[in-house]
């Protein structure tokens, strides 16, 4: 088989496999240098790394304290990114957050418009504590996250490549917040929760942020490196038996799926849900050192990239049901 240039397919396999092996080892660098810092969190860690090496955005969900935003600004420096940090409060505006335009006279006496960006462009974006700013505002990272643009004064401005936003947000603070709209959780790639450290973890980080000199970041890819290891991710090849793991998984966790647990369901995961499980399952494999996913990629993913795209009725709820406990019976008919 053909491919641009007259090389083989064999040729053009062995080109990713030396790709694969060199990528997979920065990316096992980048994950080792974010680990001397952020003590305890492995599991968050790897897959804020696995979301921005599919190129998307995440929630990270967690109570104040367990380190979201030293992990968001630790990932910039390692990563070789320009990272920026947004407090997402009631009275913040979506200007606040693109940009606006200023009016501004000329020494001729001309005036004219400029654009004041705003700190939405960088190419990792923190959005701290995104539910307790409105409705309105949340919407104005909308744009940018799925189209990678803003628009203001009716012009158009591109956000820097590569662009994500990790986005966090406090599980047990309601008073005064507003609830992220389902379309909105759809452009998160994935839910990421951010759990207690343990007693051996926290003693390191007792020990380590207490004392006279704190472990540092340090860089160890650069932003078009992490481009290529985006581009990579989207070239490994994937199983027909995966494929179908992951399809069969989507569509049984809808309400119009033909079975048993389908009747808990009250909405489910869109087509961009199969999307993000083939970009993670992935960029699991390459941060494992493997060329290709299997189905134990999927199911160990399933709950980070379902349970923010789905809800239960209300008679599940009130028998105890939980959208972590559904996902659960439907990976088990896959495993």
């Amino acid at each position: 088989m053909a491919v641009a240039g007259g090389e083989t397919i064999e040729k053009l396999d062995d080109m990713i496999v030396r790709q694969a092996e060199a990528t997979g080892a920065q990316v096992a660098a980048a994950k080792a240098a974010i680990g001397r810092v952020i003590f305890g969190q492995e599991r968050p860690v790897e897959q804020a790394l696995m979301t921005v090496l599919s190129g998307g955005h995440a929630l990270l969900v967690g109570l104040p304290g367990l380190a979201k935003t030293k992990l968001v600004e630790t990932m910039g420096i390692v990563l070789g990114l320009e990272a920026r940090r947004i407090q997402f409060t009631p009275d913040l505006m979506p200007s606040d957050i693109v940009g606006s335009e200023v009016l501004e006279e000329a020494p001729g006496g001309k005036r004219s418009f400029r654009f004041i960006p705003g700190p939405i462009f960088a190419q990792l974006l923190m959005a701290d504590e995104i539910n307790r700013a409105s409705p309105r505002t949340q919407s104005a990272l909308l744009q940018a996250m799925q189209e990678l643009h803003v628009s203001v004064g009716g012009n158009r401005h591109d956000v820097p490549r590569p662009f994500h936003v990790l986005a966090t947000q406090n599980p047990i603070e309601q008073e005064g917040t507003y609830p992220l709209p389902e379309a909105q959780l759809d452009r998160f790639l994935m839910q990421i929760d951010v759990p207690y450290p343990d007693l051996e973890n926290e003693r390191k980080i007792v020990f380590d942020t207490t004392g006279a000199e704190e472990s540092k970041p340090k860089p160890t890819l650069t932003a078009d490196e992490l481009i290529a290891a985006q581009r990579l991710v989207r070239r490994l090849p994937v199983g027909e038996s995966v494929v179908n793991a992951i399809l069969s998984l989507v569509r049984s966790a809808r309400p119009d799926a033909d079975t048993e647990v389908s009747k808990l369901i009250s909405w489910g995961p869109s087509p961009r849900a199969s999307q993000a499980l083939m970009l993670v399952s992935r960029a699991r494999a390459l941060i494992d050192g493997r060329l290709s996913p299997s189905i134990d990629d999927v199911l160990d993913m399933a709950a980070p990239i379902l349970k923010h795209r789905m809800a239960l009725t209300f008679a599940a709820r009130a028998d105890g049901e939980t959208v972590e406990g559904v996902i659960g019976k439907l990976t088990s008919r896959l495993g």
